[in-house]
């Protein structure tokens, strides 16, 4: 059973950048997609964007070009840079990994990070 640790998040200013980062354990990470997730108080949990154990990547709209999921296979860690982040990013930010398929949307995730507050100033 995979346990993911995030770190990272915290207050920053609009049009700032954040960098969050999971650990992933308890099994080794090139064999897990792997999903970035953020949600609001009264809003369902939203999928940034997900990255197959290839690398096919998919990336919300919205969000596409501003920011970025990567993976360090050796490390057992993902990350997620964002960039000119503005108030409307501000949520509660989850990691995920599951050993399942990604085509153009994010899919269910059994394991997941413990969530990180993200707050962006005006």
């Amino acid at each position: 059973q995979l346990q993911l640790v995030m770190s990272g998040g915290g207050l920053v200013q609009s049009g700032g950048t954040l960098r969050l980062s999971c650990a992933v354990s308890g099994d080794t990470l090139d064999r897990y997609a792997i999903g970035w997730f953020r949600q609001v108080p009264g809003k369902n949990r939203e999928g940034l964007g997900c990255m197959s154990a290839t690398g096919h990547t998919y990336y919300k709209a919205s969000v596409k070009g501003r920011l970025t999921i990567s993976r360090d296979n050796a490390k057992n860690t993902l990350n997620l840079q964002m960039n000119n982040l503005t108030p409307e990013d501000t949520a509660v930010y989850y990691c995920a990994a599951d050993r399942v398929r990604v085509d153009d949307d994010c899919p269910f995730f059994e394991y997941w990070g413990q969530g990180t507050q993200v707050t962006v100033s005006s």
